[in-house]
């Protein structure tokens, strides 16, 4: 009796065992509560709910040594061959997503964040993640970095918003949106706008703990955006950071403007990340 309850240990707390099947360097078992598998660019994918939200998780072929992973925050099937994800997946990370909706990195969408952290590195994946922050999924990285940069290695920003004054607000140069700008107040919990315009919790301005804890940037620009101006987002990040100590480098597509998103050829930014990401 006893040994027929051991082995059925694993199933109560909602995991498999299946150390024969598993790389020695891969999860113990990557296992999800009511979950369905399909494929992603060729790669198995998990699909599951975490904290109400649904989310999935998408696993390389052979795992590379300290199971590092990438984390789309926003808008995962755009532009996904130029943004590197497929990319990193040969190179043995794990890639995952949870979609919390349109919420501009806010308050609330950060404890969905938080949840599904931790069911992940709870499984195994590596302490530090690999953010990418596509367009308004700017916001999001770097608000969860700036509250937990113990938990990231690198930002991979493309066409970053990384102010919100500037795009949704549009105050700047940019075209702004004016739809997008009364939602994030409401989900800010801001009284009016001119309390918006006053915050200070702007990617721009949350640099420090990212430096302190050593998190490399990494950001691609077209420089004829006029949606998410790069003067006023990721030339700031740039400056500020640099000037924190910080790594930070910009790839500049002469002539572009916000779309395409990424490269051509993403392998500068894999490049960077794999230099970036501890593998242990």
């Amino acid at each position: 009796m006893r040994l027929l309850l051991l082995a059925l240990l694993p199933f109560v707390c909602g995991l498999t065992h299946a150390a024969e099947s598993t790389p020695p360097s891969g999860p113990a078992h990557l296992v999800f509560p009511d979950e369905t598998i399909d494929t992603w660019h060729g790669f198995k994918r998990h699909r599951f709910k975490i904290d109400g939200c649904a989310a999935w998780v998408v696993e390389p072929k052979t795992p590379r040594p300290g199971l590092p992973w990438s984390w789309c925050m926003e808008f995962p099937d755009a532009f996904t061959d130029r943004c590197a994800a497929p990319a990193l997946l040969e190179k043995g990370f794990h890639h995952v997503h949870i979609s919390v909706g349109n919420t501009f990195g806010s308050p609330d969408a950060v404890k969905h964040f938080n949840a599904f952290y931790e069911a992940l590195t709870t499984r195994g994946l590596a302490k530090k993640a690999v953010l990418i922050g596509i367009s308004r999924g700017g916001l999001y990285s770097y608000r969860f970095a700036s509250e937990h940069p113990e938990r990231v290695s690198v930002i991979y920003g493309d066409a970053a918003v990384c102010d919100f004054k500037s795009w949704p607000g549009g105050k700047g140069k940019g075209k702004g949106s004016t739809g997008d700008w009364s939602s994030l107040i409401k989900l800010y919990g801001f009284k009016d706008e001119a309390e918006a315009l006053a915050y200070r919790g702007n990617p721009i301005d949350t640099l420090a703990p990212l430096a302190k804890a050593h998190v490399a940037l990494i950001h691609v620009v077209g420089d004829a955006d006029d949606v998410v101006p790069p003067a006023e987002n990721t030339a700031i990040i740039e400056t500020r950071y640099r000037a924190l100590g910080g790594v930070v480098e910009v790839i500049h597509k002469p002539g572009i403007g916000h779309h395409p998103h990424g490269l051509d050829d993403p392998a500068p930014v894999v490049k960077f990340i794999l230099d970036h990401t501890p593998m242990k």
